[in-house]
């Protein structure tokens, strides 16, 4: 929004509960933001005490805006399809939706990653409490991910000896209804897990985050450190394996996580990490949400010219 307002344009703002479908347009009570861009003060973002200001609300149709962001953040719920579906009743001629809601239906997180098995580590799908067992036994370690979580919320360090073993499943699972994603513990986890941001499947910038104190996650929600980072060759080709499935399904504004060159999950709702990553930028490098609304331009104008 920052970047989308620097570089002239005007941003509304809405919320999941102010959606509508009327004359089979999607429409949405509007309200347009004006931001106070933030400073780089001693390596920190900061913001002035009052850094927005919102204008008088408008129920308009989507599709007189130019491109319309969706970033509801999970856990992906019924309510949560059902903004999707709203959003499917934009004009794709006259709007670009970022990203395209049939996409956030077919892509959860943790699962799109399964369809990519030589870049992850081995992982299973299950709600069975003795094949999550029998995996954990084979590796010694294991890392339990709730399939519609955010920001870490829920991810269970497995260790096969734990006398709380059976009680983490139980509840992870509730009683073996709900299935969960076992992964093999990567050891590299202790150096940190990599966001690598996607803008319509190329990577953009990367940021390294490191987990801090007792805290085995690296979230940044969770305490994690970010720490200036590179993508790697094998990076590179986990981003370029993904690229033309993600294109596909309409995907343009992804962060996809990595550890120790592996790739643990495909991030499309709300992905995070512009923020840190612009701090370690060089003074002649574009900030990340810039180049996102470059982009987008670029789209529009050729949606425009079409």
């Amino acid at each position: 929004m920052e970047s989308a307002q620097i570089m002239g344009h005007e941003v509304f703002i809405t919320y999941a509960n102010r959606l509508s479908v009327v004359d089979t347009r999607a429409h949405a009570v509007l309200e347009p933001v004006r931001l106070e861009p933030v400073e780089l003060v001693e390596g920190h973002w900061q913001t002035k005490y009052s850094w927005y200001s919102i204008g008088d609300r408008a129920f308009m149709p989507l599709d007189e805006m130019d491109a319309v962001f969706m970033r509801v953040d999970p856990p992906v719920t019924v309510p949560y399809f059902y903004i999707t579906y709203i959003l499917d009743y934009i004009d794709p001629k006259k709007t670009l939706t970022i990203n395209k809601p049939s996409g956030l239906r077919n892509a959860n997180e943790k699962m799109s990653a399964v369809q990519f098995p030589e870049a992850i580590p081995e992982t299973i799908v299950s709600s069975d409490n003795s094949e999550i067992r029998q995996f954990v036994d084979k590796k010694g370690l294991g890392v339990l991910k709730p399939l519609g979580g955010k920001a870490g919320e829920g991810i269970v360090l497995l260790q096969s000896k734990d006398p709380n073993f059976n009680s983490l499943i139980e509840i992870s699972t509730d009683r073996g209804k709900i299935p969960v994603m076992i992964q093999e513990y990567i050891p590299e986890a202790k150096e940190g897990d990599k966001r690598i941001i996607l803008l319509d499947g190329e990577p953009i910038g990367a940021v390294l985050r490191v987990p801090s104190g007792n805290e085995f996650r690296g979230n940044m929600a969770v305490g994690g450190q970010s720490v200036k980072t590179e993508i790697t060759e094998q990076e590179l080709k986990i981003c370029a394996s993904v690229a033309p499935k993600l294109r596909e399904e309409g995907l343009y504004f992804v962060g996809i996580d990595t550890i120790g060159n592996k790739l643990t999950e495909i991030n499309v709702t709300s992905p995070t990490g512009i923020r840190e990553i612009d701090l370690f930028l060089r003074s002649d490098e574009t900030r990340l949400g810039n180049i996102v609304i470059q982009w987008v331009e670029e789209r529009v104008n050729a949606k425009s010219s079409s």
